[in-house]
């Protein structure tokens, strides 16, 4: 470890903070990309977001199909 702090103090001050600072929360998206699908198992679907979202099992898949939707728009 200490010999990586040697390199990093041998590069130049901007790219010295670059590499040490935390990401600016400036160049943060206002929300990430939501991406939802429905997957269906046996008799029942479900919808499932990029986000790791999941909705609850549905026997009426439009009810499904409006989970998801409802997710996208509030996430």
């Amino acid at each position: 470890m200490a010999d990586q702090e040697d390199l990093i103090s041998d590069l130049s001050p901007d790219l010295t903070s670059a590499l040490t600072s935390a990401p600016s929360p400036d160049l943060a998206p206002a929300h990430a990309s939501h991406r939802t699908t429905t997957v269906e198992k046996g008799r029942f679907m479900s919808a499932q977001c990029s986000c790791g979202w999941r909705g609850p099992a549905r026997r009426a898949r439009s009810k499904a199909r409006t989970d998801a939707a409802e997710h996208e728009e509030s996430p």
